[in-house]
């Protein structure tokens, strides 16, 4: 039998250690992807980078749905066909009619969970005069890292890279439309989806900030402290897929954290200590409510920050 050599070892445990921090983290949800050719590059320190174009899109006509309207949405991006949901309100925040001047946010639902699914919160920010566009991401927001890595080490496009230029794209689209004041765009997420919206908000410098439910970062940058001597290129991927490396680029827009102390598939603990590495400006709300996710005990904390976010 052929023994592997020491950097093939090294490689070997660095992606079993992290791929299992990611795992333990995940819990339940894996899925694979695939890959599309496309400009994208990977720093040495880890970071993602992305040139986004306006994507091109298809609009259905708008239906009535009490407090807003919504139209489904359709584009291409990355090789894939992304759906959304677009939920315009009937007027803005202090009630002026809608004319370009209300905000808009990208909502990024959980592993598993779909557009249709993501339409309570939807809703509930339209009560308060947001627009916003709620992706089906690919693989229903499911990630394979193992895959992924593989994928990158063969200079071949993560699929959570595309998911990321996928919120991007769909930040554009708010945009491009009149109803829609260009400046105030907002990233938000559950769980997953709060993973993907700090990075996208991280890299897109004109967003006001980022608002990330029942979600924590991976702690790779611990791992590989702990692992020593890993192959460069497997830390530079799970670093650029890790929501803790980008903390630091969101700056001086606001990072908000809301968790639930009682969350039994994030816990508690790991928000927090995604939390201590972001730096300011940034806050964190605890609530007490018995599931995962986004729930009505949030909502004061989620009107208080978008407020404060969307200010002209």
């Amino acid at each position: 039998m052929v023994k592997p050599k020491m950097s093939e070892r090294r490689v070997g445990k660095g992606i079993m250690l992290i791929a299992g921090v990611i795992a333990l983290l995940l819990g339940w949800h894996f899925f694979s992807g695939g890959s599309s050719a496309g400009q994208w590059t990977v720093s040495d320190e880890g970071v993602l980078d992305y040139e986004v174009s306006p994507p091109q899109y298809n609009l259905s006509p708008p239906e009535d749905d009490g407090n807003s309207t919504i139209s489904a949405v359709s584009f291409q991006s990355r090789g894939a066909n992304i759906a959304a949901l677009l939920r315009i309100p009937r007027s803005g925040s202090t009630g002026e009619k809608v004319n370009g001047s209300i905000p808009g946010i990208v909502l990024l639902p959980g592993a598993t969970v779909s557009k249709e699914k993501e339409q309570k919160l939807a809703r509930r920010l339209a009560d308060g005069g947001y627009a916003s566009i709620t992706l089906d991401q690919r693989n229903l927001g499911g990630i394979d890292p193992k895959t992924d890595l593989q994928m990158f080490l063969k200079n071949e496009e993560p699929t959570e890279h595309k998911m990321v230029y996928d919120a991007l794209a769909a930040g554009q689209i708010l945009r491009s439309r009149t109803e829609i004041d260009p400046a105030r765009i907002i990233y938000a997420g559950e769980s997953n989806g709060g993973r993907f919206a700090i990075i996208a908000c991280a890299l897109d410098s004109s967003a006001r900030g980022v608002l990330a439910i029942s979600t924590c970062g991976y702690g790779t940058d611990a791992a590989v402290s702990s692992a020593g001597g890993l192959d460069k290129n497997l830390v530079r991927f799970y670093r650029s897929i890790d929501p803790e490396t980008y903390l630091s680029r969101i700056a001086p827009r606001p990072l908000v954290m809301i968790h639930s102390s009682n969350d039994t598939i994030i816990a508690y603990q790991l928000a927090e200590k995604t939390f201590a590495l972001a730096v300011e400006p940034k806050r964190f709300h605890t609530v007490d409510c018995s599931v995962h996710g986004y729930c009505s005990q949030m909502n004061q904390a989620i009107e208080e920050e978008l407020k404060s976010m969307a200010v002209r």
